[in-house]
């Protein structure tokens, strides 16, 4: 039941490419960020409020910068540049960004299953991302790298924590911090280029209000809400199979709301990436499963 729940915020992640194309074309990632973050962390907050001790202040104030701030920037860089479908199943590489960065970093060697889903990944971007094939703007794609390298350090940053400060209290105030630092930054962007913010402004439509709502509410209010929240109940592993459903949104939405298409062999290559991703967790859920089973065997016996 946990993973299925799992799947809820990794779909409204999901969906993030597609409705932004969809309803909010023209806005600027880095207001779109600051909307998306500020009234979520301020409507948690309302929610049940908290407040961080005074030494606890410069390391939210880090998570905030990463995994909110230039995280949320880019991710809508990526949505402005970027098919939906493309987007969402290019996160799925997170996964081999992590293993570098922890074998690099902390001498944390893969295991066998690791590396092979590694490889595989990496072949499979290279075929999927071939511009030969499909013609992609750099900038998006230099947005995912730095979306994912974002992921991978703020994951790591947010692990240290341990039981340190309350997994609300973290959540709440890194949109917040986050948030805020994304406003500032907006506003001298208003200031600079004020032309961009006025037409946005005299434009603004009942399409545009649903898209902020659905990415303030649902998309950010309630995903990660629900994340956490389902993080003190599941384990990772188990966390990491409801992931699945992130790409998969991408896919539908890209093609309902933008009407993208691509070619039987494209779409193979994405389905090959979801399944490569998720290789490791599976095999290690089954290996986990067959240990508890041995000792019951063998008493059977």
């Amino acid at each position: 039941m946990n993973v299925l729940l799992a799947m809820i915020p990794a779909f409204l992640w999901g969906t993030t490419y597609a409705v932004t194309q969809y309803a909010l074309t023209d806005w600027p990632p880095l207001l779109l960020g600051a909307i998306r973050a500020l009234p979520a962390g301020l409507l948690l907050l309302a929610i049940k409020p908290s407040l961080p001790q005074k030494s606890d202040w410069p390391i939210l104030l880090r998570l905030g910068l990463i995994n909110i701030a230039t995280f949320f920037g880019l991710i809508f860089v990526m949505a402005l540049n970027l098919p939906s479908a493309i987007a969402g199943v290019g996160m799925v590489s997170v996964p081999v960004f992590a293993m570098l960065y922890h074998w690099l970093r902390g001498k944390q060697r893969p295991n066998n299953v690791q590396s092979l889903s590694g490889v595989a990944l990496i072949a499979l971007a290279w075929m999927l991302f071939d511009p030969s094939s499909i013609s992609l703007n750099p900038i998006g794609l230099i947005a995912m790298l730095g979306a994912i390298t974002c992921i991978v350090i703020g994951s790591t940053l947010t692990k240290s924590l341990g039981h340190r400060i309350h997994w609300w209290t973290v959540l709440t105030w890194q949109l917040i911090l986050g948030g805020a630092i994304l406003s500032v930054a907006s506003g001298l962007q208003a200031v600079i280029d004020p032309e961009q913010y006025s037409k946005i402004l005299s434009h603004l439509s009942m399409l545009n209000l649903v898209g902020l709502s659905w990415l303030v509410i649902l998309n950010t209010a309630l995903g990660y809400g629900l994340y956490v929240w389902l993080l003190q109940r599941m384990s990772v592993v188990d966390f990491t199979f409801g992931g699945i459903a992130n790409p998969i949104a991408g896919i539908v939405t890209g093609l309902l709301l933008l009407g993208e298409s691509f070619s039987l062999f494209q779409y193979s290559l994405m389905m090959s990436m979801i399944a490569m991703s998720l290789l490791p967790q599976v095999l290690t859920r089954l290996r986990a499963k067959k240990m508890r089973l041995t000792p019951c065997v063998q008493k059977a016996k």
